[in-house]
C-alpha cells in the first residue's frame, strides 16, 4: 500500500479517516496544503519504488510536478493538458526537456476532489506511486497535511457550448452547466463487468464517499503483453482489481458492486483537472479513456468561444455546486 509521513510526525502506515478533518469546504478561495507530507510506493508501470512529497505552493502556481532524481533532477512539469505525452493505460506528462511523470490521474483526482489549487509535487521516479490503485490514499495524505485557504479567488473554466470528440466506439463531451456533473458508461464482454453506468453531481463529499475508493482494474490475459510493452510491471492484486475471464481474482472482491465504472469516473476527474482548474460543465462519456479525455480538453481550449474563466463567488458553498460565477 505504501507509507505516509507528515513533516514533524512519525510514519503512518495505511490510511483511514479517524481524527483528520475532511479536506472539503467552501470553494470561494484558492487552497493549498498546510504542511508538506511524504509517501512512498511502487510505480504501477515502471515497477520501481518511488518516493513522493506534496508541498504547499503559492497562489496561482497551480499543480506542478518536479523530478528529484538522476538526469531528470530539477525538471519542472506543470499539470496541464498540453503537457500530456502518453495515454497508454495512464496519463503521462512531460517537461520541456522530455522528463516524464506518469500515472498522474489518481493523484490529480484526489487534488480535484479536495479542491487543492496549488501544490508542488516532488518525485524521485518516473511516475506517481500507485498505492492501492485508487485515490483514497491521496485523499488521506491531503487530510493529514491539512488544507489552507489563500488570499485569492478560486477560478473555474465555464463551458459555453458543447464540445465533443470520438474515436471508434468511444465518445466524450462537455456541455454548459452551472456545476460539475458526470454521466459515464462502460461496456465490457467479461460478465464480471458487463455494462455499467453512473451519473454523479460531483461535490467533494460525493468524490470522497462514492469515487475515491474505486480501484484501477485490468485483465489477467493482457498482463504479459503489457509487460513486454514496458507497462504494468508493478501491478499486483494489492494495487488493482484483476479479472480472469468472468471472475474477480482479488480475495476481498469488490469495494462497490459497480467499482469499475466508478474508477472510470475517478480517472475522468483526474484527467479533466489537467484543464488547470475546476470545470463548470456536464461531462458525458461512453467507453472513455485517457486519450479521449486529453483530446476533449485540447478541443475545448482550441477555440476561446468554447469557454470563459470565472471567479467562483458564493460564500459557504462547494465549488462543485456553485450556482453563479463572475467572469474575469
Amino acid at each position: 500500500m505504501g507509507r505516509i509521513m507528515l513533516d514533524g510526525m512519525s510514519d503512518i502506515n495505511g490510511f483511514g479517516a479517524g481524527q483528520f478533518e475532511p479536506a472539503i469546504s467552501g470553494g470561494r478561495f484558492q487552497r493549498t496544503l498546510k504542511s508538506a507530507i511524504h509517501c512512498s510506493g511502487v510505480g504501477l508501470h515502471s515497477g520501481e519504488k518511488i518516493a513522493m512529497s506534496l508541498h504547499p505552493s503559492a497562489v496561482d502556481t497551480g499543480i506542478v510536478f518536479r523530478r528529484t532524481d538522476g538526469a531528470a533532477k530539477g525538471e519542472i512539469i506543470p499539470a496541464r493538458f498540453d503537457r500530456v505525452r502518453d495515454t497508454r493505460l495512464c496519463t503521462a506528462l512531460a517537461s520541456d526537456n522530455g522528463a516524464l511523470v506518469g500515472t498522474v490521474e489518481h493523484l490529480m483526482a484526489a487534488l480535484a476532489g479536495c479542491e487543492i489549487d496549488n501544490a508542488l509535487i516532488e518525485l524521485d521516479g518516473p511516475e506517481v506511486p500507485i498505492m492501492d490503485g485508487s485515490s483514497e490514499p491521496f485523499v488521506f495524505l491531503i487530510e493529514c497535511a491539512g488544507v489552507e485557504e489563500q488570499a485569492a479567488p478560486r477560478r473555474a473554466i465555464r463551458v459555453l457550448r458543447e464540445v465533443s470528440v470520438s474515436e471508434g466506439s468511444g465518445q466524450v463531451s462537455l456541455s454548459p452547466a452551472d456545476s460539475f456533473s458526470i454521466g459515464l458508461s462502460i461496456d465490457f464482454s467479461s460478465k464480471a463487468i458487463g455494462r455499467q453506468e453512473l451519473f454523479l453531481n460531483l461535490s467533494g463529499d460525493a468524490f470522497r464517499n462514492d469515487i475515491a475508493k474505486a480501484r484501477t482494474f485490468g485483465f489477467l490475459h493482457e498482463v504479459e503483453a503489457l509487460r513486454q510493452m514496458g507497462l504494468a510491471r508493478g501491478g499486483s492484486l494489492e494495487n488493482a482489481v484483476v479479472i480472469s475471464g468472468d471472475r474477480i481474482m482479488n480475495e476481498g472482491g469488490l469495494r462497490f458492486e459497480d467499482e469499475f465504472v466508478r474508477h472510470k469516473v475517478l480517472d475522468c476527474v483526474g484527467d479533466l483537472y489537467l484543464a488547470g482548474g475546476p470545470l463548470l460543465a456536464h461531462y458525458r462519456g461512453r467507453r472513455p479513456g485517457h486519450a479521449l479525455h486529453n483530446a476533449l480538453l485540447r478541443a475545448l481550449f482550441a477555440d476561446k468561444a468554447n469557454y470563459e474563466i470565472v471567479a467562483l463567488d458564493m460564500p459557504g458553498a462547494s465549488s462543485s455546486y456553485l450556482r453563479h460565477a463572475v467572469a474575469v
